[in-house]
């Protein structure tokens, strides 16, 4: 009887701390909650291209949306508890239906848009949905250009800049004291754009560039049986006859040579940047900081692992998800004046929370140096320090800035 009382007790305690919990839970989220429905959508720009050197590389169909798929379930598991409902709309487009595909989720009443699109195409797509007043978040475009003269206001990078992951790739190379720098780069506009960016980097870390080589791409096949034999009799002497350096940089954009330059030195030296040592968002072996769990459920969804374009895309719902718990309004207007004020914060799995700068719409955020198993180290590195963040030691600080969009 003793034992019966005693479950009879728990039976019927079980609910009544279930539902103070969650009127504790609800009553941290001020203002008042409200019914709200959010609407988003992701815009995939897919363009012809060869194929990648790995097929390991190979983009699967569903890149991005799965990451996308995951955000969804993520905002509804909170938005459930506030009234709020969550849609996710996805859609790919070629670059010249790009625009017809951006008007008909506009049209669509849907005013938050995950763009993954080059620079061109992402300008004009921006600039339409400004004209419906629609914020957009960008997850691919790496352009200096877009965080300075050429920013908008209605227009929030989640994807790193070229500065930001060369800044990554260069403290650490200042960390381990390898200042010494051979730049090798490609010879398309992206790989050269890239390059820049790690001469600025070396500026402003005090490394050396004693010397560059540019690598010609020749079009043609990325893969093909007799590839990796060519390569090894072409590149060693290409590489050839350098001055002295402590690491090989590759600018490679565009994956079309760096990832054999490891193994096909002519002097044997660790390679970081394009291949070797890489900077990114999230790779699928990352699991410190609570990862894990982020990775089990994205397998779990997606029966696959997960890559950069799908943490991105993921990323940028969850933000949008935070701002709008955290402000009980899907107007993009209130929306956006909550990402970027000092209230906004987000978990991201990697050590600290990601924040937006409020002067070009930037996301700081830490980045994962990954040698294709392992995360080897994250970037801001111990000791680079600022007076603001240690995350904005990597990237456009506001001084360097052209951006007034968001004055």
């Amino acid at each position: 009887m003793h034992g019966l009382r005693e479950e009879t007790l728990l039976t019927r305690l079980v609910p009544l701390l279930a539902a103070a919990f969650l009127t504790v839970f609800a009553g941290l989220y001020a203002p008042a909650a409200q019914a709200l429905e959010v609407r988003a959508a992701v815009l995939r720009v897919d363009y012809p291209e060869l194929l990648p050197i790995s097929r390991y590389d190979l983009r699967p169909e569903d890149l991005a949306f799965a990451g996308a798929a995951l955000a969804e379930e993520d905002n509804a598991t909170t938005g459930r508890f506030l009234g709020h409902s969550y849609e996710t709309v996805t859609r790919s487009t070629t670059p010249e239906e790009a625009e017809q595909a951006m008007a008909g989720l506009l049209a669509d009443g849907i005013r938050y848009v995950v763009v993954d699109a080059k620079s061109a195409e992402l300008e004009a797509l921006t600039a339409q949905a400004d004209e419906a007043g629609a914020l957009v978040f960008n997850t691919r475009a790496p352009e200096a250009a877009l965080r300075s003269d050429a920013c908008r206001a209605n227009l929030l990078h989640v994807a790193p800049s070229y500065a930001m992951r060369a800044d990554a790739v260069a403290q650490f190379a200042i960390w381990k004291q390898w200042k010494r720098w051979l730049l090798v780069s490609g010879s398309n506009p992206e790989d050269r754009a890239l390059a820049e960016a790690y001469r600025q980097a070396a500026r402003k870390f005090g490394a050396t560039i004693v010397e560059e080589r540019e690598l010609e791409d020749t079009g043609g096949a990325r893969r093909t049986d007799s590839g990796h034999v060519m390569v090894q009799r072409q590149l060693p002497t290409f590489m050839q006859g350098a001055e002295a350096h402590d690491v090989v940089i590759a600018a490679d954009a565009t994956d079309y040579f760096a990832a054999y330059l490891p193994y096909h030195l002519w002097t044997p030296r660790p390679v970081m940047g394009s291949a070797g040592l890489r900077p990114v968002t999230m790779h699928g072996a990352h699991e410190a900081w609570g990862a894990t769990q982020f990775q089990t459920r994205f397998e779990k969804l997606t029966q696959r692992r997960v890559m950069e374009e799908d943490y991105n895309a993921w990323l940028a719902l969850r933000v949008l998800g935070e701002a709008v718990t955290r402000t009980s309004s899907a107007e993009p207007e209130t929306v956006e004046d909550y990402i970027l004020s000092d209230a906004f914060e987000l978990a991201a799995f990697k050590g600290q929370k990601v924040t937006f700068r409020d002067w070009n719409g930037q996301l700081r955020q830490p980045l994962l140096l990954y040698d294709g198993r392992i995360t080897v180290s994250v970037s801001p590195q111990e000791g680079f320090l600022h007076q603001v963040s240690p995350l904005d030691t990597m990237g456009l600080d506001r001084p360097e800035s052209n951006c007034t969009a968001f004055e």
